[in-house]
C-alpha cells in the first residue's frame, strides 16, 4: 500500500564538498555571548547544521555569497541593519554584496598589533589589566562598568594605535615629578572615557566573533537600540516541516452526557467533589465532568449514598459499579442491596432501547437481572417501580381471528395479557405518538375531500394521483417503495402546492433532502423540503401557528423507516387538526438507530391505507437489491461493471483490497472519483471495522498528523450531532470556538469537548449511518469475522447506497446468502401496534 513519503527536518542539503571556513568553527570563549545564547543547536549559516523549514531562513543572495557569519565576513551595520537583511533592501543589498565589511566592525578603531590577543568587547567580561587583554574598543559593545576605573598607570594598559593618547612608557616617568605623573595619567583616563563615551553613540555592528544564531539575536537588539524594528525570522517559531507539521496541542475533552449536549456545564467544586469520590473508589477521574452532569448539583453525595448510580453514566458496565460500591461501602457492600437491584434494573432497561426495545417484556427482564446476580428479580423490579424509575404495562394479546372477550355464564372470558416494563421516557413518546396518530386520524372533516380533487387533476402520473385520491380521504397514509418510488411523494408534493395548500416534505438526511429537491426541479423545490431535524428544531420548515402547531395542510415525511418513537411523537404533535400525514419509505432498510420501529408497527397495525409503488429501482443494481429484499441473492449481469465481487481471504486482505478500490480501481475503471465513494462495513471495530478502515483510508487519500483533535483538514467525516444521526462531511480547519465543518454545503462548529463524542473519520461508515443516505459508488465490506452480524435489512441497506457502482469485498464465504435468506430483522418490543388497535379502527 502506498505510505506517505519519507521527509526529512531540513529544508535543502548540505554541500559536502564545500569546505567551513575555520573562523566558523573556532568555539567562542568561556563569558562570551555566545555562550549566554540558547544550547539548541544553531541553525544553518553558522555551524553547517540544517535547520527545520521556515527556521533561520537565510536572505536572497545570501547563500552563494556568504557561506558563514564568520568573524572576517561580517558585515559593518548601524543601528537601524536587520541582522538577516529580511526587511531592508539596502542591507541585504550589502549583505549579498559583501560590502562594507570591514574585519573588526568597521567603526574606525586600528586592530591591535597582536591579534591573538584581542577579545570580543561584545562578550562583556571584565577585561584583563594587562596589554595582551586589552580590548581594542571596535566591536561597538559596552564595556564592564569596572573598565572605566582608574588605570594602574601601565603605559600597556593604552590602547595600540591611539595617536592622540601621550606615551606613558617608564622612560617618560623618570623625567616627570610625582605630582606630574598623576596629572598625566588622569589626562590620559579622562581622555580614555571620552573616547568610549563617543564610541557609544557611534554606529555599532554586532559581534564581529559571533555566528549563527548568536549573531541573529546581538544584531536584533542592536537594531532596537537604535529604533528600528528587529528581523522578524530572528523571534519566529521554526515552521513545521512539509507533509509532517508538528501537531498542535490539544487537550483531551471530557465525556459529556450525551442525552443533554446542550445543558450548562457543571459547577467546577461539584466536579472536583465527585473527583475526589471516585479516586476514592477506584473510579477513572475523567469521568468526573460526565458524573457531575448526570447527577447534578450534589453528585458527590448522591454516589456515597447509592454508589450504583455510577450505572446512569453511558459506558460503565455493573461489574464496574460493583467494584465502585465495595470499595466505598466496605463490609455493607451485598449483592441484595435494593440499591443495586434498582440501579441494575433501570440499567437493563437503557440497555434495551439501545438496541431498540420501547419495554421488556417482565420474563426476559427478571432473567437478565438474575444473571447480573440479582438474588430476587421480583423484588428488584417491584422496587424500581415504587421509586418512579421505571414503568410496568398489561398489554392485551391480540389472537388471530378474535372478534373480542366471549361471555360464558355470565362471566366475561379472561384474555389474555403480556407484562412489560420500561423506562417511563420511552413510554410515554409511545403513547403520545399512538394518541397524535388517533388525533388526525379521528379529527378529518367530512367535506375535507374538496380541495383534494385538484390535487388528484394535478398530478401527473398515475401512481402519484392514486396517492392523491387517498390522501384526499384520509388523515394518515402509508407508502412503501425503493428509492425509485421516491418520484410519487414528490409528485404529490408539487401537486399540493400548485393547487394552493400549504404543503412540505422532510427527510432523514441532507442528503435525501437534497436528492428530494432535485425532483422537485432543483433549487425551486429546496423550500419545500427540509430534514425531520431541522423541523422539529424551527431551523426548517414552514414556521408554526398561533397555536404552535406546524401551518400546514400536508406532511410528507420520506425515510419513514428512521423514525424512531421520540421523533415521531414529538412531528405528530406538532400537526394542527385537519392535517394530512403520508408517511414514505423503504421497509427492507434498517430499522431506526433509535427505541421503536414506528413504520413496521403502522404497517403491521393496517390502521390506515397502504399504497405499494410498482416502480422498480433500474437496471443490474436495482435487480440485486430487489432480490435481497426478497430473501434472494441473485447473480445478475453487469455488463458495465455496475456490480463487483472481489473475493478475500482474511482481515487484512479486506482492508488492502478496500483502499485499492476507493483510491484507484473505483475511480479509474469507473470514473467515479474517491470522495464520492462510501465504504459500508458491519462494525466500528474488528479487524475490518471503521476504525482501521478510515485509519487505512486516510493514510492513502489524505495523510496527515490529526492536529486538530486528530483531524486534518480535508478529512472526510460523520458528524453526529444527535444520537442515531449521522451527517457526512468534511473537515475545513479548527479554530478557538471548535473544530469546523462543511456538511451539505453548510458550516458547523463543533466545540472542542465534543469532538470526541460527535465526530469520527467518514471514509468508511456502519449501515446505520449510512442508512438514508446515496453515493455514486459504494464498497460493501464483508470480513470473515462479521458472518455472524449480518441479516437481510444489512445487506439490503448496504447495497442499495450505491447508485452507479457496487463493489463487495466478500470474505464470509456462504454467510451471505444465508443471512438474506434465513436471518431476518432481529425483533424489537414495542406497544405502538397494541396502543393504536385501541384507539384506531383497523383500515378495510
Amino acid at each position: 500500500m502506498s505510505t506517505e513519503p519519507e521527509t526529512t527536518e531540513g529544508t535543502g542539503p548540505k554541500d559536502p564538498d564545500t569546505p567551513e571556513s575555520p573562523d566558523t568553527t573556532r568555539t567562542p570563549e568561556r563569558g562570551t555571548a555566545a555562550d549566554d545564547g540558547p544550547t539548541d543547536p544553531e541553525p544553518a549559516g553558522s555551524t553547517g547544521a540544517e535547520p527545520a523549514e521556515g527556521a533561520g531562513v537565510e536572505p536572497a543572495g545570501v547563500a552563494g555569497t556568504e557561506p558563514n557569519r564568520s568573524a572576517g565576513a561580517e558585515p559593518a551595520g548601524d543601528a537601524g541593519a536587520k541582522s538577516d537583511g529580511s526587511t531592508e533592501a539596502d542591507t541585504e543589498a550589502d549583505i549579498a554584496g559583501g560590502t562594507n565589511a570591514e574585519p573588526n566592525g568597521g567603526t574606525g578603531a586600528q586592530p591591535t598589533p597582536d591579534a591573538s590577543a584581542e577579545s570580543d568587547r561584545s562578550t562583556g567580561a571584565e577585561p584583563a589589566r594587562d596589554a595582551s587583554a586589552e580590548p581594542t574598543g571596535n566591536t561597538g559593545a559596552q564595556p564592564a562598568e569596572d573598565a572605566e576605573t582608574e588605570p594602574t598607570g601601565d603605559a600597556s594598559a593604552q590602547p595600540a594605535g591611539d595617536a592622540e593618547a601621550e606615551p606613558t612608557g617608564d622612560a617618560s616617568a623618570s623625567e616627570l615629578s610625582e605630582a606630574a605623573a598623576e596629572l598625566a595619567a588622569q589626562r590620559v583616563e579622562r581622555e580614555r572615557i571620552e573616547r568610549r563615551k563617543a564610541e557609544r553613540t557611534a554606529p555599532i555592528a554586532s559581534g564581529t566573533k559571533l555566528s549563527g544564531k548568536a549573531a541573529d539575536l546581538l544584531a536584533a537588539v542592536r537594531a532596537v537600540e537604535g529604533g528600528a524594528q528587529p528581523a522578524a525570522t530572528v523571534f519566529a517559531e521554526p515552521a513545521p516541516a512539509p507533509r509532517r507539521p508538528a501537531p498542535e496541542p490539544v487537550r483531551r475533552p471530557q465525556p459529556v452526557p450525551a442525552a443533554a449536549p446542550a445543558a450548562p456545564a457543571p459547577a467546577p467544586g461539584t466536579v472536583e467533589a465527585v473527583r475526589r469520590v471516585l479516586a476514592e473508589g477506584g473510579a477513572p477521574e475523567a469521568l468526573a465532568a460526565q458524573v457531575a452532569a448526570g447527577l447534578g448539583e450534589g453528585a458527590d453525595d448522591v454516589l456515597r449514598e447509592d454508589p450504583w448510580q455510577l450505572l446512569r453514566i453511558g459506558g460503565v458496565r455493573p461489574e464496574q459499579a460493583d467494584g465502585f460500591a465495595r470499595a466505598l461501602l466496605g463490609a455493607e457492600c451485598r449483592p441484595d442491596d435494593e440499591r443495586r437491584g434498582r440501579a441494575v434494573t433501570v440499567w437493563l432497561l437503557e440497555q434495551a432501547a439501545l438496541a431498540g426495545h420501547t419495554a421488556l417484556e417482565l420474563p426476559a427482564l427478571t432473567a437478565a437481572l438474575a444473571q447480573r446476580g440479582v438474588p430476587d428479580p421480583d423484588a428488584a423490579v417491584q422496587s424500581t417501580v415504587a421509586e418512579a424509575e421505571a414503568l410496568v404495562f398489561q398489554d392485551a394479546l391480540e389472537e388471530p381471528g378474535a372478534t373480542g372477550p366471549q361471555e360464558e355464564d355470565g362471566e366475561e372470558e379472561e384474555r389474555p395479557v403480556r407484562v412489560l416494563a420500561g423506562l417511563e421516557r420511552y413510554a410515554l413518546a409511545e403513547e403520545s405518538l399512538a394518541d397524535g396518530l388517533a388525533r388526525l386520524v379521528n379529527s378529518l372533516p367530512k367535506e375535507a375531500a374538496g380541495p383534494w380533487q385538484a390535487v388528484v387533476a394535478e398530478a401527473a402520473s398515475g401512481a402519484a394521483a392514486e396517492l392523491a385520491r387517498a390522501v384526499g380521504g384520509h388523515a394518515l397514509v402509508l407508502h412503501t417503495g425503493g428509492e425509485a418510488a421516491r418520484a410519487e411523494p414528490a409528485a404529490l408534493l408539487g401537486a399540493a402546492r400548485a393547487a394552493g395548500l400549504r404543503a412540505f416534505a422532510v427527510c432523514h438526511t441532507p442528503g435525501g433532502r437534497r436528492r428530494l429537491a432535485a425532483l422537485l426541479g432543483g433549487p425551486e423545490g429546496a423550500p419545500a423540503v427540509g430534514t425531520v431535524a431541522g423541523v422539529l428544531s424551527g431551523a426548517e420548515g414552514p414556521g408554526r401557528d398561533a397555536e404552535g402547531a406546524l401551518d400546514l395542510d400536508l406532511l410528507i415525511v420520506l425515510d419513514a423507516p428512521q423514525l424512531d418513537v421520540e421523533s415521531g411523537a414529538m412531528l405528530v404533535e406538532s400537526l394542527p387538526d385537519g392535517a394530512r400525514l403520508v408517511l414514505s419509505g423503504d421497509p427492507a432498510v434498517l430499522w431506526s438507530a433509535g427505541p421503536g420501529r414506528v413504520f413496521a408497527d403502522l404497517l403491521a397495525a393496517r390502521a390506515c391505507p397502504q399504497l405499494a409503488s410498482r416502480v422498480p429501482d433500474p437496471g443490474p443494481l436495482g435487480e440485486l437489491v430487489s432480490g435481497v429484499g426478497a430473501g434472494e441473492l441473485n447473480q445478475v449481469a453487469a455488463p458495465g461493471k455496475e456490480v463487483v465481487i472481489v473475493p478475500v481471504r482474511d482481515a487484512g486482505e479486506a482492508v488492502h483490497r478496500t483502499v485499492q478500490l476507493v483510491a484507484d480501481s473505483v475511480p479509474r475503471a469507473i470514473g467515479v472519483p474517491s470522495e464520492e465513494t462510501v465504504v459500508i462495513t458491519p462494525g466500528h471495530g474488528g479487524a475490518a471495522g471503521t476504525r482501521v478502515l478510515n485509519t487505512a483510508l486516510k493514510e492513502r487519500l489524505n495523510p496527515g498528523p490529526g492536529r486538530f483533535g486528530g483531524f486534518d483538514p480535508g478529512d472526510r467525516v460523520a458528524y453526529s450531532p444527535a444520537p442515531g444521526r449521522t451527517v457526512p462531511g468534511r473537515v475545513v480547519g479548527a479554530d478557538a470556538g471548535g473544530l469546523r465543518l462543511e456538511c451539505a454545503g453548510e458550516t458547523v462548529v463543533v466545540p472542542r469537548e465534543r469532538v470526541e463524542q460527535s465526530v469520527r473519520h467518514g471514509w468508511a461508515l456502519t449501515a446505520h449511518q449510512a442508512v438514508g443516505g446515496r453515493w455514486p459508488a459504494a464498497v460493501a465490506v464483508l470480513p470473515g469475522d462479521a458472518a455472524q452480524m449480518l441479516t437481510r435489512p444489512w445487506v439490503y441497506t448496504a447495497f442499495s447506497r450505491a447508485e452507479r457502482h457496487l463493489s463487495v469485498v466478500h470474505g464470509v464465504e456462504q454467510a451471505l446468502p444465508r443471512a438474506v435468506a434465513e436471518v431476518p430483522a432481529k425483533p424489537r418490543t414495542t406497544r405502538l401496534q397494541t396502543l393504536l388497535r385501541s384507539q384506531v379502527p383497523a383500515a378495510g
